[in-house]
């Protein structure tokens, strides 16, 4: 009889439409019976491994209970467990929504809890599963790092051992080693419950695929001399398109996707087809788009591909190419009360590491002669200077943009490891971060980031910043509130307050709230 691998994973949903995605160890049918009604699918394999995405449409009211059958046998709920429902979108938009980023899938033991923390998503999970329904939250965003393919878990690397013995060691090379690692990250009871009644959007980081993925075209020189990143980024981007790209669409959207349609209509494996898309979405960043836009009621969410959009030309350096930069405008232009836009990296980062990224750019594209932008580009990759601020031209044009377009607007982010609130003096533009949920810095590290990011570089960002003739940022802004470092998971609720929970075992705390005006 088949059998769950994975899921189901609540993924898009609105007021009347939900998609459930699952992962099976066979080829079958799978069905989704909600109110007495099943809707079915059939799985698709890639490289070996099964996968089908059931759209529930025409939904009229919220599903109290769901369950999953797979060629007829029920595999879902689990015994013991709460039912998973569907929660549809309500009309006027989001009520609430999770955020958070970084996490790491490491044992839940003593050991590692004293040097990663508790897993705040993991304790999340248990707190709603006795939650009223008015601390729900409508969506769960995920900003990036959902998966470490560059620190994989002690038992990723038993996986691997057990495997190859050939580069790249210790991290993940293939999609086989992709899917191992997304079933560790997803698999744990609570988790695998919180996935799978609550929406979630999402979007890659960097460790999704490797630690400064898409730094600057000397990085892409530097791994493309590899003899194993090719492998590595095909199977990267593939596995993301399952496990998490698939389900940030709508069905319409997903109807549309030519890839999909492949993957469906054939009769043996799809991993060729996957991975021939994978490889060019990596060298033809305009030949696919991660980026995705939904409109929630009054709210448009709009969540940014920072990572393989960017344009890397040294001296023209952009977050986002031209054809994906338009795409933003065109989504930024269109009707909305609010603006959430979900960036992996921080848009606002502390005023003098800013001007420091700033610095940085403008010497790594040859301000200050050949050798000092060989030195600046080791320092740019060896202290992660590649956030918005690294590539001034996009950040000065996007700050532009939300000037003029004149909505609120809240920029959700994670990547930095603590977590802040800032806010810009012009237009009504808020930068809000949560990181990490379960990869905290050490102590000692959480004091050089005090003393570098809010202290040495508030001092001599600026002073260096205009050594290299560096134009002032459109507007300037500031932190309000934090940093806070611990591990964290944060609700943004509407009309606009922003609420960090951390864990304590099994029990979910308040460490912050704010209200955003």
């Amino acid at each position: 009889m088949p059998a769950l691998v994975l899921g189901p994973m609540l993924r898009y949903v609105d007021a009347s439409s939900a998609s459930i995605w699952v992962e099976t160890d066979a080829p079958c049918s799978v069905s989704v019976v909600a109110d007495g009604h099943a809707h079915d699918s059939r799985t698709f394999t890639v490289h070996g491994h099964h996968y089908a995405i059931v759209d529930l449409v025409g939904l009229t009211a919220d599903v109290e209970s769901y369950a999953v059958e797979l060629d007829g046998e029920r595999v879902w709920p689990e015994e013991g467990r709460p039912p998973s429902r569907i929660r549809l979108l309500p009309p006027e938009g989001p009520r609430r929504m999770a955020f958070g980023s970084c996490r790491t899938s490491v044992p839940h033991d003593a050991a590692h809890v004293l040097t990663h923390g508790e897993d705040v998503l993991r304790a999340y999970g248990g707190h709603l599963m006795t939650a009223d329904d008015d601390e729900w939250p409508d969506l769960l965003l995920l900003l990036g790092d959902q998966v470490y393919a560059d620190s994989p878990s002690p038992e990723m690397l038993e996986f691997i051992r057990a495997r190859r013995d050939d580069e790249p060691r210790g991290e993940i090379a293939d999609y086989e080693e992709y899917a191992e690692l997304y079933r560790q990250a997803w698999s744990d009871p609570e988790i695998r419950w919180l996935l799978s009644t609550v929406p979630t959007a999402m979007i890659f980081d960097d460790h999704d695929l490797r630690d400064d993925w898409n730094t600057s075209h000397t990085w892409r020189e530097q791994m493309a001399a590899t003899s194993w990143w090719r492998r590595r980024v095909i199977s990267g981007l593939g596995a993301y398109w399952i496990y998490q790209h698939l389900g940030n669409l709508s069905p319409a959207e997903r109807e549309a996707e030519p890839l999909l349609r492949i993957l469906r209509e054939g009769t043996g494996d799809g991993g060729g087809a996957l991975d021939a898309f994978a490889d060019k979405a990596d060298a033809d960043t305009s030949s696919t788009r991660w980026s995705y836009a939904r409109d929630l009621g009054h709210t448009r969410l709009i969540m940014i591909d920072t990572r393989c959009a960017r344009q890397l030309t040294p001296g023209d350096r952009r977050m986002l190419d031209p054809v994906e930069w338009q795409w933003l405008v065109d989504e930024v232009g269109k009707p909305a009360d609010r603006l959430v836009i979900g960036s992996s990296i921080p848009f606002l980062l502390p005023e003098g590491v800013h001007s420091v990224q700033n610095w940085n750019e403008a010497l790594c594209d040859g301000r200050w002669g050949r050798v000092v932008a060989r030195l600046s580009e080791r320092f740019r990759q060896a202290v992660d200077l590649e956030h918005w601020a690294a590539f001034r031209r996009s950040f000065d044009d996007l700050a532009r943009l939300l000037v003029r377009v004149g909505k609120p607007t809240l920029v959700l982010s994670g990547d930095v490891h603590y977590s802040y609130v800032a806010k810009a003096n012009a237009g009504r533009i808020h930068q809000i971060v949560c990181s990490p949920i379960r990869n905290p810095l050490s102590p000692l590290l959480r004091w050089a980031n005090v003393i570098t990011q809010f202290g040495v570089a508030t001092l001599v960002g600026g002073w260096l910043a205009r050594s290299a003739r560096i134009p002032r940022p459109p507007f300037r802004w500031r932190v309000t509130d934090g940093p806070w470092f611990q591990n964290a998971l944060a609700t943004l609720t509407f009309p606009d307050r922003a609420t960090w929970y951390q864990s304590s075992g099994n029990t979910i705390k308040e460490i912050a709230s704010v209200q955003i005006t």
